[in-house]
Parts: C-alpha cells; structure tokens; sequence
C-alpha cells in the first residue's frame, strides 16, 4: 500500500509543473507541420486524386463508383439491375423508381462526393500556406488548380445526383470543427464549379509527366459540360471548339481501342480515371467499384462473379440500322423512334443446352457488340458467348452482358489482373475527344449550325464504320448521315439524332440517365421505356418471350430527376437544434 502511494506522489510530482503529458498527437494521422512540404502537399493530393474512382470513402465502392452504373445506368433505359431478384435490393429501389431517403445506396454517393471535397480542401490550405519554404509559388498555384479540379469534380458528381446542394470550400471547411461545414443546400452552386473549373483552365499545363493528372484541356472540358448543363450553349462552344482545335487530340481509329488496357491513356483521352493492380491494394485501385458487373461464369472473364448491371433489350435494339441510320424520327425527344417496335432476335428463355442459332442478318451498328455480350456472337478472344450459362438468372434479368470493361482472354495475367480476376488495370475514361465532339455537335444544333452539328456527329460514324468489327459473321451496317439530313428534317430531328449519337457511343458508360434529366425527356423516354420493357417481346419472325415483367406499372415522376438526399445527413446537418439541409421536393 504504501510502495503503491510513493509511485502515485513520484508520478504526480514528475508531471506537475507542465501539461505536456497530457497533450497527446493523434495518432495515424500527419500533422499540419508534417504535411506543410512539398512532399506532404503532393501527398494530399494523391489522395485526393484516389477517390476518383469512388473507392476508399467508406462505403463499398459499388455506391460510388466513377462508372455511376447505378444512378446513371440502371436507373436509365440502358440497363437492368441484373443478377437475381433478392440480390442488392436497394439496387433494384432504384431500377425502378422507388427512391427512398434512407437507401444506402444515397448515403454512400453522398459520402464519397464530399469526402473528395474535403480532401481537396484540406489540399488547398495547406499548398497555400505560407509556412511551406520548398515549394516555389508557380508549384504550389499547380497544385491548388489540380485541387480545385478534383473539387469542381466532386461537387458537379453532388449537383447532378441531387440538385440542391451545398458548396464548400477551403475557407468554410475547418477539420477541427465539425460544425464548419454545415452549410445549407439553398443556393445553386454551378457559378462555383465552373469557377473551379476556370481556376484549374487557367493555371494547368497542356500535358502533365504523369498520367491521370487533370490538365487545362481536362478542365475546359469539364468546365463546358458544366455550362452544357445549364444550356449555357454560347459559352460551352467556345471552349469545345479550343479543344477541338488546339488539344491536339485525335480519335483512334478503333472504337474498341477506348476500352481495353492497351488503349489506356489514348490519343482521344482527355481525363482517364487510372486504376492499377498488384500495387499492395489487394486490387482496390483496379476498377474495384464494378467489380459485382460480370458474367455469372467461371468460364467467362471474371471468373465467376456476381451477373449485375445487365444491358436492356431497348439499349440492344437502340442498335439496330436502317441503310446504315438509326431507326429515329424527328421528334426530339424520341417519342416517333421505331428501333424498339420489333426486337432484335435473342436467347431469351432457351436455355444453354436448347440449339440455338442467331439470325445475324438483322443490320446493327458494330458498336453493340463492342458494347453488349449476345449468345452466339464473338466475346473479344473468348469465342461465341454460350447463352445462359454466363447469365446469373436469364428469366429475371435478360440474357445480355456488359462488354466495355471486360477483358481479352490473351490478356488475362499479373500484369493486368489482381488474384481476383474482376480487378483490372482498364482504366475508366472520364472525358473523351468523342464527348467533345458530340457535346459541340449538341451546341451547334441549339444555335441553329445544323450542318456544322452533322459534320461532328458524322466524324464519329465514320469512325465506327471504319473501325474494326467484333464478329465478322455479323451483318453490320453504319453510315454517315448524307449531306443536308438535318437541314432538311430540322432542329428536332438533328437533335434527337445527336441524342442518339451519344446513346450509342458511350452506352453503359453511366451518362445516360443524366442526359436524359439534363436534355429534359427523362419522365417521357423512362416511362415509355418502363411500360415496353414489362410486357413480352417480339422478334421479326414471331417468337414472343419475356421481358422484365417487375418494370409493370413502375412510373417515373418529376420528383425522380433528381434523388433524395439522404435522411441520416439530413439528421447530422443539425445546427442550433435545426437541419441546415432541406430534402427534395416530393421526398
């Protein structure tokens, strides 16, 4: 006892005259004085860069992904949930319109998009201090331009999620006050991404030493789509036509090249997401946030997991050409298309080991089977997709699989693969010369250049035309539009028209769904598309099968242009007793 009292006086007595014993650094965590280099500051940004692909702001990565397969996908009339009815439910919440606040799906996009901001943030604050002395000031204005792009980024992935949102910045955001950023989501925040944007196009290089890194062609592009947006055409024109003018950039001269490991970091690239594996991340940098999206096979690439975000029978029949055109009419909303009167023929309900042969005389563009995998057409080197045995439940989901991010067998090594076969090292690209040139064409057609906005589109079905083919057994037909179509039938066929062309290029790229809310048809196209994907099909010699029956009655309001923000950040905005975030209309 008494041993056990002299420590007690010898310890106090130690410590009395200072608090230094109990000023304790947190730990696992660098401190402002660590960081404030230029080693620190690089890595700041690094992180910040990280959270590109939707991966690492703690949730799954599946609610976050770059791809936005689900939120851009699935809730569009290019894809299906996939897999089986019990799997992800919250997935097929939003398959079919019936958005809650309190899916996690919400909260995950959520954290991950202002988890970025703050990163950025906490990036710009300490690049601009003053207390950092090797760094000269051209390099630390280098690195707050490349933090404010990734911030302009993170806050338009908020904006076009949700709308109404709060904008935060490096003068708001304080990481030792919580309450800092409990901001309300009562202003329109565009006017601050694009002065992100113009900060990063003004002080960016042309070309960065190292890939992935945002450039000021990366930020006039982003910077234009944001003003496309807000149909803001004038403005988006002129720093699209720079681009296309002065980027240097070029298409490649094969489709399929945007979308294999090869074709990383291209011609046509202008903002690539790099995702890398065998780098100590147990496959987490390498497309980790897809990685549920592939066939539901052990034979198939993959290698057995998990049958979601499945091509819709209206994205395959989107395809179809009639002497070489899409089969559209001069609506602009594309209420007068034809393509999805009749299907185009398919294995739905045959089973694998029923003979099947498919009628290849039908004329499609080439894209689709650079887009979609089909029973008995060509799957990259893998041979003729077998049917059903690569398909999770066909009966549920229907028998086509997602072909952008899948790989070439030949391909299939340490190199381009982690253990999991469903990581790979195919980058996701952000922003390609065929964005630009299409997004202009969009522009063109709004300021009345019909044939300037003809040109554009046609450079890009040329390129498919000449490009190569997947399936040489397949009838493929592809042509320009002849000279002065869309001068003769007009603004809104010349516009409907664009709108396909944008469909078509970069289906199953999770843009869908946000052109539809941005063009303004998404309630029209969704419901029509809801109420024909529900009943059976009808292939042109008169077999009938089953589409997606749990699409009946499903119906897409004006509260669904925009989701519901997620009722615990509702809760945790509380501030004085009162939520500084305000749900959206409907909700």
């Amino acid at each position: 006892m008494k041993k056990t009292l002299l420590m007690c006086m010898l310890v106090g007595l130690s410590f009395s005259c200072s608090d230094d014993f109990f000023d304790l650094k947190p730990q696992g965590r660098a401190s402002k004085e660590q960081l404030s280099n230029k080693n620190g500051v690089n890595a700041l940004l690094i992180g910040t860069y990280s959270l590109l692909d939707g991966v690492g702001a703690g949730n799954t990565g599946r609610q976050s992904t770059i791809s936005n397969y689900v939120f851009g996908g699935i809730s569009s009339d290019d894809a299906v949930k996939g897999t089986d009815a019990g799997d992800q439910p919250e997935q097929s919440f939003i398959e079919q319109y019936n958005w809650l606040s309190d899916n996690t799906y919400f909260l995950g996009k959520w954290w991950h998009s202002y988890d970025g901001v703050a990163r950025a943030n906490e990036t710009i604050q300490i690049a601009g201090s003053p207390d950092i002395k090797d760094m000269t000031e051209a390099e630390k204005t280098q690195v707050i331009a490349e933090a404010r792009f990734l911030r302009g980024h993170y806050h338009f992935e908020a904006k076009k999620m949700w709308n109404n949102v709060p904008y935060i910045d490096e003068k708001i955001y304080n990481a030792g006050d919580p309450n800092s950023t409990k901001v309300p989501n009562t202003e329109d925040i565009w006017g601050k991404i694009e002065a992100d944007f113009q900060f990063a196009a003004d002080n960016l290089p042309a070309t960065q030493a190292q890939k992935g890194r945002a450039t000021k062609w990366a930020a006039k592009a982003y910077l234009a789509k944001a003003l496309l947006f807000q149909k803001k055409w004038d403005k988006a024109k002129e720093l699209l036509d720079d681009i296309v003018k002065n980027s240097g950039k070029k298409l490649v001269a094969n489709y399929h090249d945007n979308y294999r490991t090869a074709g990383n970091n291209n011609s046509e690239s202008i903002m690539e997401v790099q995702f890398s594996v065998n780098d100590g991340t147990n496959g987490n940098n390498g497309n980790a946030g897809d990685n549920l999206n592939w066939p539901y096979s052990a034979t198939a690439p993959g290698r057995g997991c998990c049958g979601f975000y499945q091509p819709s029978h209206n994205l395959v029949n989107a395809f179809k050409t009639e002497n070489g055109l899409p089969m559209i009419g001069a609506a602009a909303d594309g209420s007068l298309d034809t393509y999805n009167k009749v299907d185009l023929p398919n294995d739905e309900g045959i089973v694998a080991s029923a003979a099947f042969t498919l009628d290849k005389t039908i004329p499609v563009d080439p894209r689709l089977d650079w887009t979609v995998g089909r029973r008995g057409v060509n799957f990259l080197d893998w041979g003729p997709m077998p049917g059903s045995t690569w398909i999770r439940d066909q009966a549920y989901a229907g028998p086509f699989t997602g072909k952008k991010w899948m790989y070439y067998l030949a391909e299939e090594n340490s190199t381009t693969h982690s253990t999991s076969k469903r990581n790979v090292n195919n980058n996701y690209r952000l922003i390609k010369l065929s964005h630009v040139l299409l997004w202009l064409a969009e522009c063109e057609v709004e300021l009345g250049n019909l044939a300037v906005a003809q040109d554009l589109v046609n450079q890009i079905r040329v390129r498919a035309k000449t490009g190569s083919v997947q399936d040489p057994t397949v009838t493929y037909k592809v042509e320009p539009y002849p000279a002065g179509t869309f001068a003769a039938k007009g603004a809104d066929y010349a516009r409907n028209a664009v709108r396909m062309e944008q469909r078509l290029e970069f289906a199953m790229e999770g843009h869908r769904f946000f052109d539809l809310v941005r063009w303004g048809i998404a309630e029209k196209v969704l419901n029509k598309y809801a109420a024909e994907e529900a009943v059976p099909g009808k292939e042109p010699s008169g077999r009938t099968f089953n589409k997606r029956g749990y699409m009946a009655g499903k119906t897409f309001t004006q509260k669904n242009l925009y989701y519901p923000l997620p009722q615990d950040e509702i809760l945790n905005s509380q501030k004085d007793g009162k939520p500084t975030l305000k749900q959206n209309p409907g909700y």
